[in-house]
């Protein structure tokens, strides 16, 4: 299930059960530059069998534990990281120890509930910047992330 608030997204929530993708994943896995594993196969149809959403890899070993696939939470992280490189997650860094994967891989920020730890979209054209600092010289800005972090208010 997604709820929807306004032009805000929140897509924490576990997605929804769905008929098997796998011939579709298949395709974009060796598409993306990867080999179709069993392993690959399994957490991409987990990972993009519902609507997007923002996973952490702790949540996904859980959901694949929950799905009867067994795979290492090493195996996890490798494979998230994979589907980074390859272009089919945004990773979302949060502090040093904790990231999380987006399956919305355009442009957009985020909100952080801390005391949730959820995520929650932010549209690009929410955020405006009036001037970005250059880049070092023989470098160029590749992508501007911005994480604001939110919690509930005192009542």
């Amino acid at each position: 299930m997604t709820s929807t608030t306004g032009p805000m997204t929140d897509r924490s929530l576990a997605a929804r059960p769905h008929p098997s993708r796998k011939p579709c994943l298949t395709a974009v896995l060796r598409m993306a530059g990867l080999r179709p594993t069993r392993q690959r196969v399994a957490l991409a149809e987990l990972l993009f069998g519902g609507p997007h959403r923002h996973v952490s890899a702790e949540q996904l070993h859980g959901e694949a534990a929950t799905a009867s696939v067994n795979v290492s939470l090493a195996t996890i992280y490798n494979t998230l990281h994979q589907f980074h490189e390859a272009g089919l997650l945004r990773e979302v860094a949060i502090d040093a120890s904790r990231s999380y994967f987006d399956t919305d891989t355009s442009d957009h920020h985020h909100f952080y509930v801390e005391d949730e730890q959820r995520m929650i979209d932010i549209p690009a054209d929410a955020v405006e910047f009036k001037t970005l600092p250059k880049a070092p010289a023989g470098m160029e800005v590749a992508h501007v992330d911005v994480v604001i972090r939110v919690r509930k208010a005192p009542v």
